[in-house]
Order: structure tokens, then C-alpha cells, then sequence
């Protein structure tokens, strides 16, 4: 598989990463996509085994979400920057502490923000367990489970598979 087309795969996963964090884009498709793209032109058994894997998670995160109790997200502040401070700081925390550290790279991506623009720990601690209540689980769980496909993949194209 050629450089350019790996880009490609890369790009697709990284908008679906971002497409979690984003209302409306469907970001595990377009990491599920990706993966799929990949595995067909691929075709060693590590790639089928990767795309299997893949859409046993997406699949299961797609059930959580839907399990989660549906809560009422206006009037919480939600912002773009609060919604990218989360992204970044998971995606920072996935690959500082590998897997684990998506989960309070999330957290703490939302609450830098909201220290930002309340000025204080207390309002933004506030703000923060208001946010993970109403919206941050369910963005966190297909995050998780989006990143750890594309990390999976990742691991592969490293590894030569």
C-alpha cells in the first residue's frame, strides 16, 4: 500500500475522530470506513482480523450511547472551544498514556476551558461535572472506542501488516 493511500486512511480516521466531537458528521462511520478501505486493499489476515475487531467496538459503542440516559443540553455553555479542548486533550491523553489516558485528557480538556472562561476552580469544576453529565459520557464512549480502532490501526501500519 502506497504512502499517499495510507494518508488517505489517516485523514479519513482523523475526521472521524474529529466527527465524534462534532454533531451531525458521523465520525465511528467514517472510522469504520476507513478501516474497511484499508482492510480490502490490505488483505493479510492481521487487516481482516483489525476490520472484524473494529466493528465488534463500533458496534458495541453505538449500543452504550444508545443506552445512556438522554439529558437536556441547553443551557449548559456547551462551546466550540470546550468541544475542541476535549477532543485535543483525549487525543493528547490517548497517546501520552496509551489508551487510558483519553479519559482524563477529556475531562481535563473541558476543564481548562471552562477555567478559561469563568475564571475560577470552583464554577469551572461545577461546569465541568454539569458537561460530563449531560453530554461528555456518551461523546467520551464513542471517542474511546473510535480511538482505540485507529490506534489498532496505527499499531498495524507500524508493525508492516
Amino acid at each position: 500500500m502506497g504512502v499517499w493511500q495510507l494518508l488517505m486512511v489517516g485523514g479519513v480516521m482523523l475526521l472521524g475522530l474529529l466527527g465524534v466531537i462534532v454533531p451531525g458528521v458521523p465520525g465511528p462511520w467514517l472510522v469504520w470506513a476507513a478501516m474497511l478501505w484499508w482492510s480490502l486493499h490490505v488483505q493479510t489476515g492481521l487487516a481482516w482480523f483489525l476490520l472484524v475487531g473494529a466493528t465488534a467496538v463500533l458496534l458495541i459503542i453505538q449500543v452504550v450511547v444508545w443506552l445512556l440516559p438522554n439529558r437536556r443540553l441547553r443551557g449548559l455553555g456547551i462551546t466550540r472551544r470546550m468541544a475542541a479542548s476535549a477532543g485535543l486533550g483525549a487525543l493528547a491523553g490517548f497517546f501520552l498514556l496509551p489508551v487510558i489516558g483519553a479519559v482524563p485528557g477529556f475531562v481535563g480538556g473541558i476543564y481548562g476551558s471552562e477555567r478559561l472562561r469563568l475564571g475560577g476552580h470552583g464554577p469551572a469544576m461545577a461546569s465541568t461535572r454539569a458537561v460530563m453529565r449531560a453530554a461528555g459520557t456518551s461523546v467520551l464512549v464513542e471517542l474511546m472506542g473510535c480511538l482505540l480502532v485507529v490506534g489498532a490501526w496505527v499499531g498495524a501500519v507500524l508493525a508492516g501488516g
